[in-house]
């Protein structure tokens, strides 16, 4: 990856996770399920190629704004965004537990 590479984020609802893409190519994804307002993180992961780009960073907070402006809220099962939103204070009223 380079400083050059095109980064998208994406909701992809088919596949229940959001993705991170570098140039096109999956990269690496989050997985979710849904559970009345709460979108619910089990699994995070980056393709072992991208590690070390913030790629895991970027992929869960633009996941999180988008839970945020679909009024959702988070449970967060996967360690990574339990890190995630611990170290971004910013995030932590959208975390509901069941």
């Amino acid at each position: 990856m380079s400083d050059g590479d095109m980064i998208v984020v994406r909701n992809n609802p088919d596949m229940k996770r959001y993705e991170v893409l570098v140039d096109g190519a999956l990269a690496g994804f989050a997985d979710y399920r849904l559970h009345d307002d709460r979108v619910v993180f089990t699994h995070t992961e980056v393709d072992v190629a991208h590690n070390g780009r913030g790629l895991g960073s970027r992929l869960v907070g633009e996941a999180l704004d988008d839970v945020r402006r679909q009024g959702l809220f988070v449970t967060p099962l996967c360690q990574f965004v339990v890190s995630y939103i611990r170290r971004h204070a910013e995030y932590a009223d959208l975390v509901r537990h069941p």
